[in-house]
Formats: structure tokens, C-alpha cells, sequence
């Protein structure tokens, strides 16, 4: 499914949408060049929970941990990962055994270590237009993800 977005503000309130939307236990994985949009989906995201704090990219501590209202997110930036089995001493396995949401940025970082995605988002760029282009990878969560976009509600 692709969604195309005016603004910022539009990916932010995409994110929120996907709050609403996705499971407590979620792997969500998300693509896009640099300056995409991946860390204003995720502020979206946390906003949505009613995180009151910043949201940064955790693009040099790799992860950074939220816990809002009893619901967890863990937020990846796996850019300056050398090798997927770094992702072993982090503890990623641990991470993604956890009842979280679990979002990845730059997860083709960690190829051959990380497992399928619930859900990923593709952020794209072309000649002033973005989109989020969304696709549901695992098949008991097909057709079960409802986002309301809009006034629309889109089934995934």
C-alpha cells in the first residue's frame, strides 16, 4: 500500500497511525536514504503513546528504549552496524523476544541476523514527493492491520 506525504507532519501522523494500529509485539522494520523520515515516524509513533520527550535518532547508541503507559518500544538505528553479528552481543535476540514494538532503521544492516519483518515502511523521495510505501511481510498478520489514514481505514 502506498501513501504519499505533503510534509513532516504528514509522517509524523503516519507513525501515530501505526500506533493505533500495530500490535503490542511487532517487528517493524524501515527503510529510506538519509533524512527520509524513519526518526519523525518513530517520533510519531512515541507521540501517539504520549511520550512527552525528545526523539532522537539512536544513531550512535544503536537503540534507545521508551516505555509509555505499560507499552514498550525499542527504536534500532543499525546505519553504523560494521557487522550483523554485532547484533548478537547488543542482545538483539533479547529485544526481539520482548513484548515490544520493535522499530529498525537500516535493517539490510543486519541481514542474515535479524529475522522477517511484521511490517516495514518504505520511505520514498522522488522529485518532491515523499511516500511510505507499507507492506505486511508475515502471513498471520495479513490482512489484520487496520490504519485509519485520513478518515479512511485502509486494511493491510
Amino acid at each position: 500500500m502506498n501513501i504519499r506525504l505533503e510534509n513532516p507532519e504528514d509522517t509524523e501522523a503516519l507513525g501515530a497511525t501505526l500506533w493505533q494500529a500495530l500490535p503490542e509485539k511487532c517487528l517493524l522494520f524501515l527503510y529510506g536514504e538519509l533524512g527520509a523520515g524513519k526518526t519523525t515516524l518513530v517520533r510519531g509513533l512515541l507521540r501517539a503513546a504520549g511520550h512527552p520527550g525528545a526523539v532522537k535518532s539512536p544513531t550512535y547508541t544503536l537503540v534507545e528504549e521508551y516505555e509509555v503507559n505499560g507499552r514498550r518500544l525499542f527504536h534500532f538505528d543499525l546505519y553504523r552496524l560494521k557487522d550483523p553479528e554485532e547484533l548478537e552481543w547488543m542482545g538483539m535476540d533479547d529485544y526481539l523476544n520482548q513484548s515490544a514494538l520493535c522499530c529498525i532503521e537500516w535493517p539490510e544492516m543486519g541481514v542474515g541476523f535479524l529475522p522477517v519483518a511484521d511490517v516495514e515502511v518504505r520511505l520514498n523521495y522522488f522529485q518532491q514527493q515523499r511516500t511510505a510505501e507499507i507492506n505486511v511481510l508475515t502471513k498471520n498478520r495479513e490482512n489484520q492491520i487496520k490504519l485509519n489514514w485520513k478518515n479512511n481505514n485502509l486494511l493491510l
